[in-house]
């Protein structure tokens, strides 16, 4: 009998070409998942995840959901999984699920952190999950210009994609901005995210952090709906998808 599985993955996307398969690349987190499931069980498996994170961008606990005829408990599955993925793919967690239940259709909030290191001081051993950003940033500007984000609006001048109008909707719920010694942590919390949202999102706040370009330009970004006219998109090694809820 066809079940539904829930699976839970942290990954470092380092090496990857992000979450979604291609056909010129083995080195996605889902063509890697697919083709592992598929061994285990003896059957052609196919993988949705909560998002398809970008080339780069890591993860701590993404959402995976895939079907399979098959009368492996969860915890067997679970251990093989655990012993043939890669060191840099790690499967925290496999339930049943609801048999409706699909990682994406169902996902209701998604959390990213992003992770600048604001220090001309050497970031040795962080350097692949973290941004050199050096230059000083007025995190009190940040805040007021993050509060201008909240809410439902149209993000199509903060995503590369082709989403416009309704479909670039989205509602950002919080934005927090904390420094920790050296290093500054930008989380976002949203229904949804567009393409390189976060990224976009990110290079702006540091351009008004910088003194670049005022807080008060927000709105004018959202009005103007042009990429152009946001900030620039910071690199993906310093974007990690901490949860999905349901």
């Amino acid at each position: 009998m066809e079940r539904n599985f829930k699976l839970t993955l942290c990954y470092d996307g380092t090496r990857y070409r992000g979450w979604q398969r291609q056909g010129n690349t083995a080195d996605t987190i889902q063509g890697r998942l697919e083709k592992l499931l598929s061994r285990l069980l003896e059957q052609t498996v196919e993988v949705h995840g909560s998002g398809r994170t970008d080339a780069g961008v890591h993860a701590a606990g993404q959402v995976a959901s895939f079907r399979a005829d098959t009368s492996m408990d969860c915890a067997g599955l679970l251990s093989a999984l655990r012993q043939y993925l890669p060191e840099d793919v790690g499967a925290l967690a496999l339930e049943e699920a609801p048999d409706r239940f699909h990682a994406r259709l169902s996902a209701r909030e998604k959390t990213y952190v992003y992770r600048v290191w604001n220090s001309a001081a050497p970031c040795v051993f962080e350097r692949k999950y973290v941004y050199v950003f050096p230059r000083p940033l007025d995190l009190a500007a940040m805040e007021r210009a993050a509060a201008l984000l909240l809410g439902r609006h149209d993000f199509a001048a903060f995503s590369t994609g082709r989403k416009k109008g309704k479909a670039a909707s989205r509602d950002l719920r919080a934005v927090e901005i904390a420094r920790q010694g050296e290093e500054v942590r930008i989380t976002y919390t949203a229904d949804g995210f567009l393409y390189n949202m976060a990224r976009i999102l990110t290079g702006t706040l540091l351009e008004i952090g910088a003194g670049d370009r005022p807080a008060e330009e927000i709105g004018e970004i959202f009005a103007s709906q042009s990429r152009e006219r946001a900030g620039f998109t910071a690199p993906a090694r310093g974007l990690c998808l901490l949860s999905v809820k349901y």
